[in-house]
């Protein structure tokens, strides 16, 4: 899906500084791109940026239960704060947004070089419509170190890919980032440094080897017709967290992803590009699955109470976001609602054959030889396991002794059948 932008006028500000705010409807999950200038008390360019982010933020709800959300940059912004620096402050680029969201980051300049500092995130848990529920209420910061690497003076750095932050139940997510600090002369430098996940990668060259003809065909075959290579299933994963130095939660599974969107594609989850986080508790654990910082994937399972001495845990919530590289949008998509592997609490689930877990009507997660055990890890260990019905082949042998015994009654009456005709027939002929 191709971005939809629209456009709105530039911002009144403090007289030390001027910052225009461009904010852009993208693609998909109503995210905004932003686009800063701040200017010094002589109208002169310090700090150029362009850029989308979006936050993923894990909370808890007054059931204490924890949910995910996921927030976006919304047009309602103000930008207080924003400043060149000077010999006592850092540069400092700040916006915010929403219901009291704010975030900030800082620049520093040494040995001809620049980069990002330190990166202030606050967001509010005060806004109902993003943390439905929440058990806490009112602003929670964090404060994290930039990742981006340094970049000389007088160049603009260009990152089209997704990058992110991890820290505190909070993933912070930019892409499409255009961003120069310490402009010199006021003027936004031509300049580029490419993040390295944008430089492409040259493929080996081969030479082909030299074929003498001794005769020449007159006729031409047909071009041989290529059908799509069916995609692979994926390999599992093993993960696992870690409360202190007690694994607290085992999985193994291969996943795989089913957009069906304008442009349908299935993806697999490779577990060797795959950063695992998440939190272990008594009635909720949560798996975090970061593969490549462009595909995130929460499941979320808890504890219910089936009778008074009876305790079982399901899969309750899948959380999905993609970060789509051709046009920078992206895809969220989440399911509060399941029921899947239900199994008694201090056990193990286990299914071998594919299953599809629903998350909405445009996406799916196919999974392959899962075993899993978010509560009640002894030994790093998983428990005894209980089997899905897919994988139960005791169901098979009264299908099969059924069957068996059906089409045996089957050929008894058909026989009897014939018997009896033939019989009939004799007896008119005499």
């Amino acid at each position: 899906m191709e971005p939809r932008w629209s456009r709105c006028g530039p911002l009144r500000l403090p007289r030390h500084s001027l910052l225009l705010l461009l904010f852009c409807g993208a693609g998909f999950f109503q995210s905004h791109a932003v686009e800063v200038e701040v200017k010094d008390s002589s109208n002169a360019t310090c700090i150029y940026a362009k850029w989308m982010m979006s936050f993923f933020i894990k909370y808890e709800t007054n059931s204490s239960e924890y949910r995910n959300a996921t927030l976006h940059v919304s047009p309602n912004v103000t930008h207080d704060g924003s400043t060149c620096g000077n010999e006592t402050f850092a540069p400092l680029l700040a916006v915010q947004f929403g219901a009291g969201h704010f975030w900030s980051i800082n620049f520093t300049k040494t040995n001809g070089t620049y980069q990002g500092s330190i990166i202030t995130f606050t967001y509010n848990t005060n806004d109902a419509a993003v943390f439905q529920d929440a058990k806490k209420r009112g602003p929670v910061t964090i404060v994290v170190n930039d990742t981006m690497h340094p970049v000389q003076l007088n160049r603009v750095y260009k990152c089209h890919h997704n990058e992110s932050i991890e820290a505190e139940n909070v993933t912070q997510s930019f892409w499409d980032v255009t961003l120069q600090a310490f402009v010199q002369n006021g003027t936004v430098s031509k300049n580029e440094s490419i993040c390295d996940a944008d430089t492409p990668t040259l493929a080996p060259t081969s030479v082909s080897p030299v074929v003498n003809l001794t005769t020449a065909s007159t006729t031409s075959s047909p071009a041989p017709t290529t059908t799509p290579k069916p995609v692979e299933k994926p390999v599992p994963g093993n993960y696992s967290l870690k409360n202190g130095n007690q694994t607290c939660f085992l999985a193994t599974m291969g996943l795989q992803l089913n957009a069906s969107q304008e442009k349908p594609s299935v993806i697999n989850i490779n577990p060797k590009t795959t950063h695992v986080t998440g939190s272990c508790g008594n009635t909720s654990a949560t798996l975090k699955l970061n593969d490549s910082n462009s595909r995130f994937i929460d499941f979320v399972f808890v504890v219910k109470n089936t009778s008074a001495n009876t305790q079982r845990f399901y899969l309750k919530e899948v959380n999905i976001m993609l970060f789509v590289s051709t046009n920078g949008s992206v895809l969220h998509a989440e399911n509060h609602n399941l029921s899947k592997w239900d199994t008694s609490l201090g056990s193990s689930y286990m299914c071998q054959k594919e299953q599809t877990v629903e998350v909405n009507e445009d996406f799916q997660i196919h999974t392959f030889d899962v075993r899993v055990q978010p509560f009640l890890v002894k030994e790093n260990k998983y428990s005894t396991a209980q089997e899905c019905s897919l994988d139960d082949d005791t169901i098979l042998i009264p299908i099969v002794v059924g069957a068996a015994l059906a089409g045996l009654i089957v050929i008894i009456v058909i026989a009897y059948l014939i018997g009896r005709r033939k019989s009939y027939a004799g007896y008119q002929t005499l």
